[in-house]
C-alpha cells in the first residue's frame, strides 16, 4: 500500500529499505536480521502493485561475491531494478548506527564486480555504498569510492556524511552519479530536493520516510482511540475508508469480480 501512495504522488522510484522490512515486518531493528528471502518476497509483492523504477537493499549481499551473484540474479527476477550494496562486516549495522566494522576495500570491490557480471537487464543499476566515514574519516570514504566506481559501480553511494562542507563537495569528486540519503534524524543534514539537484547529486532517497509517518499516523490514531474511546472518521487522523479502498485497486476487483461472474 505504501508503494502505491509513493505511486500516487509522483515519486520517480521507490526505494525498499531492509530496515524498513526489519521494523515494519518483524519489530527489530536494522542489525542484520533479514535475508534474501525475506527481500525478494518483499520485492515481488511491490512489483506486482506497481510499476516504478525499484531501487532494493540488499545488504552485504549476504555474503561473499558468490552469494551476491545469486542475490542479484533472485532480486532481479523478484522484480528488482537496481541493488544497493554495502561494505560492513556481517551482520550489518544501519549506516548510522555507531559501533560498525567493515570488510576490506579489495573485497568490497570484488562483490561490486559481482554484481556487475550478474544482472541480465542492460538497464539494472549497480548501486555501491561506504560508510566508512564515521569510522576511518571522509578521505577515506572518497577513496573507498573512487575503488567501486572502477570495480563497476554505475552509482556511488557514502553513507551517513555529517558536514555541510562534504555534502555539498562530493558530486564533483566522481565521474559516476552519486545518490545521497537523507535519513530523517540520521547523521546526515537535511537539503532540499532542489539544493541537492544543484549541488549535482543524481539520486537523493528518502529512506523510511513512509515508515516513520505511518508510525506516527497510527501512534495518533491509536492514541486518541485509547483516551477517548472511539475513532471518527477524521481526515486529519486517518485515511478515509473510501480511500484505502482506492490504493487496494476494489474497484477493479469488484469488477473483474463481475465479470468472472457473467460467464457461463
Amino acid at each position: 500500500m505504501s508503494v502505491r501512495v509513493i505511486e500516487y504522488f509522483g515519486f520517480g522510484a521507490v526505494y525498499l529499505t531492509g530496515a524498513g522490512v526489519t521494523n515494519m515486518s518483524f519489530g527489530l531493528p536494522d542489525l542484520g536480521f533479514v535475508g534474501l528471502s525475506d527481500m525478494a518476497e518483499h520485492v515481488a509483492r511491490i512489483r506486482d502493485a506497481v510499476d516504478l523504477p525499484m531501487l532494493v537493499d540488499a545488504d552485504t549481499g549476504f555474503g561473499n561475491a558468490l552469494n551476491v551473484r545469486h542475490a542479484v540474479r533472485t532480486l532481479e527476477c523478484a522484480g528488482a531494478d537496481a541493488i544497493r550494496l554495502e561494505n560492513q562486516v556481517m551482520p550489518k549495522k544501519c549506516g548510522h548506527f555507531s559501533g560498525k566494522h567493515h570488510i576490506p576495500t579489495a573485497e568490497m570491490a570484488s562483490k561490486i564486480r559481482a554484481v556487475a557480471d550478474s544482472h541480465e537487464d542492460e538497464h539494472f543499476q549497480n548501486v555501491a555504498l561506504t560508510d566508512v566515514a564515521a569510522v576511518h574519516g571522509i578521505d577515506h570514504a572518497i577513496e573507498r569510492g573512487h575503488r567501486l566506481v572502477e570495480a563497476g559501480a554505475d552509482i556511488l553511494f557514502i553513507e551517513a556524511m555529517e558536514a555541510i562542507s562534504d555534502v555539498e563537495r562530493l558530486p564533483a569528486l566522481f565521474k559516476a552519479p552519486v545518490l545521497i540519503n537523507i535519513a530523517i534524524g540520521g547523521k546526515t543534514p537535511v537539503r532540499s530536493r532542489e539544493r541537492l539537484e544543484r549541488l549535482g547529486y543524481g539520486l537523493v532517497l528518502y529512506a523510511n520516510a513512509a515508515l516513520q509517518g505511518a508510525v506516527h499516523g497510527m501512534q495518533q490514531a491509536l492514541g486518541q482511540l485509547q483516551s477517548e474511546g472511539q475513532r471518527e472518521e477524521d481526515p486529519a487522523i486517518v485515511a478515509l475508508f473510501g480511500e484505502r479502498q482506492r490504493l487496494v485497486k476494489k474497484l477493479m476487483h469488484d469488477e473483474l469480480d463481475a465479470r468472472y461472474k457473467d460467464v457461463h
